[in-house]
């Protein structure tokens, strides 16, 4: 048990650490090239920065949850750009999408 624990503690940490370069990178290369001249002003939008560190932590974390609940922090911030991207598919896409992770999430809790 603790050395599951101590694994799970050191993936956090090895994902923080690496969201925080990403981070400081990120803001380096904003000081010097500036994104928004070039076209990008995205990237450096605050909502991305959730993104980014959600992919970090899919990527680098054993444990999922943590990802995928920021994965699902960020869907919800950004829903108008979620629906606009869609279009008229978003009418039936979405509740479907809802749908069907909420039976996969039901499935994994009742196994």
């Amino acid at each position: 048990m603790s050395a599951t624990r101590a694994n799970n503690n050191r993936d956090t940490y090895k994902a923080t650490a690496l969201a925080l370069i990403v981070f400081g990178v990120l803001y380096l290369v904003d000081k010097l090239v500036h994104f928004s001249t070039l076209g990008l002003s995205w990237v450096m939008n605050r909502d991305n920065f959730l993104l980014y560190t959600a992919v970090i932590f899919l990527i680098f974390k054993r444990d999922k949850s943590v990802g995928l609940v920021l994965v699902g922090l960020w869907i919800i911030l950004n829903f108008g750009l979620i629906t606009t991207l869609l279009g008229s598919m978003s009418t039936y896409l979405l509740p479907l999408a809802l749908l069907l992770i909420g039976i996969i999430l039901y499935w994994l809790a009742a196994r």
